[in-house]
């Protein structure tokens, strides 16, 4: 007892803060996602190792695989962004298509599409209603029209509000999908979009 009580406090705390700051003692609250797919990736790593080493020629086979596989999705995802964003000038060279039509008679665009409307030629009378609003939107200054842009390009340049913006951006979308995409367009949806399209002229930001 004498001996315990002739040990210095401080040197018993240092001695305790020494053996709880091991390794041993430290405890952990739980992984974060990260570390969970550094954890996997290792774990598929070894797999692979481990295949490699017993199996060699199956492993081999497995790795074309796994690149034919890669080089798919990157050709898909290659693929999908160049329908989206590749310029306009197919769908300008339809819509100019028409005679006496020019990319300046916002008008002569909306007649022409309820034309061909009523032909039941709906995804074109789709993009002609969507140049004849990008006209009279470049008319208010609130966007630039040129023939070589992506409908896209204007969701970002155009002077709208949130909700105009957020509107383009979803006509955008459904103009591609009808065609581009050669998604089934009706009347209805045409007067669906002809509606929502003129709708962005209330949207114009101003100043």
């Amino acid at each position: 007892m004498l001996a315990v009580q002739a040990i210095p406090a401080d040197s018993l705390r240092r001695a305790v803060a020494e053996v709880f700051a091991r390794p041993a003692y430290r405890w952990a609250t739980g992984r974060s996602p990260l570390e969970w797919v550094g954890e996997q990736i290792r774990r598929f790593l070894d797999w692979l190792g481990r295949a490699e080493a017993s199996h060699p020629a199956a492993f081999r086979v497995l790795l074309v695989l796994l690149v034919v596989a890669l080089l798919a999705v990157l050709a898909h995802m290659g693929y999908v962004v160049w329908r989206i964003t590749r310029p306009t000038t197919q769908t300008a060279g339809r819509v100019a298509s028409a005679p006496g039509l020019t990319f300046e008679d916002a008008r002569a665009h909306r007649e022409h599409s309820e034309q061909l409307a009523r032909a039941g030629r709906y995804a074109e009378a789709l993009a002609h209603r969507f140049v004849a609003v990008l006209l009279e939107l470049d008319r208010d200054e609130a966007l630039k029209f040129h023939p070589s842009k992506t409908p896209a390009e204007y969701v970002g340049e155009a002077r709208l509000d949130e909700a105009g913006r957020t509107a383009l951006g979803e006509l955008v979308a459904r103009l591609y999908d009808h065609v581009f995409g050669a998604a089934p367009c009706d009347e209805q949806t045409y007067r669906a979009f002809a509606t929502r399209v003129d709708l962005l002229h209330e949207h114009v930001a101003s100043g």
